[in-house]
């Protein structure tokens, strides 16, 4: 086990009681805050882990009923895995993952969207805090407007309830990052 790519206190030693908790491996899909915060440096607080996918299924529901808000693990480490159902995500995000601290963990694999795609899974919500990581993302990144506004017309706007809504939001936020 790597102790040069280890994410910091105490976000390690969450990390590594829910690897110990494992048998075999499992990968989370991490988008929100904790990304943000631990793969691009942005400093703000943030009390969990905001996970799409957790894969196998088998692993899941073990992960989660030890991982969750209130579960013993966020008990012991005051931070807790959240499991988002509702955010709408770019259809082929998979192809893009990025390894978080890779060798840091025995069984676990913490797997971050990329920045593009962090961004368009905050458009619905769209609350001061989102659109305050959208800007640090775009400052750190940089963007290229034209790939986020293509990735968000090809793999985003399709599955949005309201898409007439989200293209005026997508507007002002292009004109928000058009800025920097």
């Amino acid at each position: 086990m790597s102790s040069e790519l280890r994410p910091p206190e105490p976000w390690h030693s969450f990390l590594r009681d829910l690897d110990d908790a494992l048998q075999a491996p499992a990968r989370l899909d991490c988008i929100g805050g904790f990304v943000v915060t631990q793969l691009y440096g942005l400093a703000r607080p943030t009390a969990d882990v905001d996970v799409i996918e957790l894969a196998p299924r088998e692993a899941s529901e073990a992960l989660m009923q030890i991982a969750m808000q209130g579960g013993p693990l966020h008990r012991k480490h005051r931070i807790y895995l959240d499991r988002v159902g509702v955010a709408a995500i770019p259809e082929n995000y998979e192809d893009r993952l990025t390894e978080m601290f890779p060798g840091a963990y025995r069984h676990l694999r913490l797997m971050a969207l990329d920045p593009y795609d962090i961004a368009l899974s905050k458009l619905e919500r769209n609350s001061q805090k989102d659109r305050d990581d959208v800007r640090y993302l775009n400052r750190t990144v940089p963007f290229d407007l034209a790939t986020l506004q293509q990735r968000y017309e090809i793999e985003l706007r399709w599955q949005l309830g309201r898409p007439d809504r989200e293209d005026l939001t997508m507007k002002l936020w292009m004109e928000m990052l058009a800025e920097k």
